[in-house]
């Protein structure tokens, strides 16, 4: 069974730093795009961070909100997606998901999700 679980969520005051963790685990034989999303109470999920596979600093995406602020990378060795969170403001509060695309050894490619972390920045 393919499964994402992410780890590293938790409470921290404003200017604070955390790091969350994804790995991926199972019958995988290729990862393609990891990200990082996230969805506060009341409104939708958002892109925080996307990293393709290849690993050219160039490709890789971030919301205007966290640019600067933020950094994803990958661990293609251990399947795992990173993402380094400083200058934590208040409105980074939220639920933050790791996404993937997964090809299994059967070569069956699918978008899987993690089943989220909690992220809450407050003094």
């Amino acid at each position: 069974q393919v499964q994402l679980v992410e780890s590293g969520g938790g409470l921290v005051q404003p200017g604070g730093s955390l790091r969350l963790s994804c790995a991926a685990s199972g019958s995988i034989f290729i990862i393609g795009t990891m990200a990082w999303y996230r969805q506060a109470p009341g409104k939708e999920r958002e892109l925080v961070a996307a990293a393709p596979s290849g690993g050219r600093i160039n490709w890789i995406n971030y919301a205007d909100s966290v640019k600067d602020r933020f950094t994803i990378s990958r661990d293609n060795a251990k399947n795992t997606v990173y993402l380094q969170m400083n200058s934590l403001k208040p409105e980074d509060t939220a639920v933050y998901y790791c996404n993937a695309d997964l090809t299994t050894y059967t070569r069956v490619t699918r978008n899987y999700w993690g089943q989220g972390t909690q992220v809450t920045v407050s003094s």
